[in-house]
């Protein structure tokens, strides 16, 4: 066993123990003082071994991926690479939710009482309802809003209510839609990669993109859509900034403008962003004027909405004391600081423990694959910078499904990837299989 082999162990190893030492204390704190509002610290997620229709379906497609991923990758023409990743990762993500079945694992989710479906009416009148929004957060307002619509901007509400206008009522059409959607994430990181560092480490990237252990939560969570808006944003800022094209600098402010409209907290991807026109700096020097469309293109979103009669900033000001009036405002800062991370351990697995070892390598040796170093390195602080902010206490394993895509391509830099992919799939089958993770 080679040294940096070792070293890559390490840092799973490292891993491990944090997970085991978030699951200790926090099984201590929640019984001793009950202040942590989850069930199995870290996790939002009860104990409960279980197999369903999704377990036949759900191995062989880990087995396959294990087997097979690494050298697809390597071979099948870039677009039919992008078209069997997404159709790979949809299956793997349909599989997972369906041990839960149909139901459970996919109808409900977005059905419960936190959740968008309950206000559906309530969008009869959406302009009326736009303006009226920000008075009903406060848990102390008339009718005010369930958790997850009150912690969003509207425009998460917003494209669920299209969904229903267009026919595709209840929670299975909005499930699929998140599922399938957010599988297009894995496809978008896989175009900037290729884009800003080169082909050879995106189709490395690719099978560990494909069978994340966040697929767990990517089926089925409104946050699955997010991440994949959030991922396309940056995928189009990376083929503007490498093809110098006016249309995608467009396309790709006008996505970032929607992603501040579906979640306050993914405004930080402009660490992200930020990184990527670091990264295209020559290009843009040589065409400056690709910076007005995609400025333009951000503006449109946060135009309509004010327009409408939406304020965002007033409704993230009252976000703050809804915040601080649930869950939120109890659940102790000092630990979960720390096991938010131990969460995105288990959402990102522990390939990407040794994959971040070897990104940290890679910037300071400034290796042939700094590039994607840098990107990987603004995604880690973006999410550092949600976890400090004190707005992201607990369910991290769902609400930082965006900034976890942009961490799993560091898995690209390592050495012998089917074993890595094995460890992947073995954490993702074992979450699924033991634990119940609704919220």
């Amino acid at each position: 066993m080679n040294r940096a082999l070792l070293r890559d162990l390490y840092a799973a190893l490292a891993a491990v123990l944090l997970v085991t030492t978030a699951a200790l204390v926090g099984r201590h704190i929640q019984d001793t003082e009950h202040t942590l509002f989850v069930a199995w610290p870290p996790l939002f997620a009860t104990w409960g071994p279980h197999v369903g229709p999704g377990t036949p379906a759900a191995l062989p497609a880990a087995a396959a991926v294990v087997a097979y991923g690494p050298v697809l990758a390597a071979r099948l023409p870039w677009r039919a690479l992008l078209a069997t990743a997404w159709a790979t990762a949809t299956a793997w993500i349909v599989s997972l939710a369906l041990v839960d079945g149909w139901h459970l694992g996919i109808a409900n989710r977005l059905a419960t009482r936190y959740e968008y479906l309950q206000v559906i009416d309530r969008f009869h009148d959406i302009p009326g309802t736009l303006r009226d929004f920000t008075h009903h957060i406060l848990l102390g307002s008339p009718d005010h809003w369930p958790a997850h619509v009150a912690g969003h901007p509207p425009a998460a509400t917003l494209t669920f209510v299209l969904l229903d206008r267009a026919g595709l009522r209840g929670g299975g059409w909005a499930g699929m839609w998140c599922v399938v959607v957010g599988a297009t994430a894995c496809v978008a990181v896989l175009v900037a990669v290729r884009a800003l560092a080169g082909e050879g480490l995106a189709r490395r990237a690719a099978p560990f993109l494909v069978l994340a252990p966040a697929a767990v939560w990517l089926g089925t969570s409104a946050d699955a859509y997010f991440a994949a808006v959030a991922a396309w944003a940056v995928a189009l800022l990376a083929l503007a900034v490498t093809g110098r094209s006016l249309w995608w600098a467009a396309g790709s402010g006008l996505l970032f403008g929607l992603t501040c409209y579906l979640s306050y907290g993914l405004t930080l991807f402009a660490v992200i962003g930020a990184a990527v026109l670091l990264l295209g700096r020559g290009r843009v020097r040589e065409r400056p004027l690709l910076l007005v469309p995609l400025v333009a293109g951000f503006a449109v979103v946060p135009t309509v909405f004010t327009v409408a009669g939406f304020d965002w900033w007033e409704a993230y000001r009252l976000l703050v004391t809804r915040y601080d009036q649930g869950a939120g405002g109890i659940r102790p800062y000092g630990y979960w600081v720390w096991a938010n991370l131990a969460c995105t351990v288990l959402i990102t697995g522990l390939a990407t423990a040794a994959g971040l070892r070897r990104t940290a390598v890679t910037l300071v040796r400034r290796d042939d694959g700094t590039r994607l170093a840098v990107l990987v390195a603004a995604a880690l602080l973006a999410l550092l910078a949600a976890d400090l902010s004190g707005m992201s206490k607990a369910e991290t394993e769902r609400i930082w499904l965006p900034f976890a895509m942009w961490l799993l391509p560091s898995c690209a830099f390592l050495t012998r990837p089917r074993a890595w992919l094995a460890a992947q799939a073995v954490l993702a089958l074992l979450l699924n299989h033991l634990l119940h993770t609704g919220w």
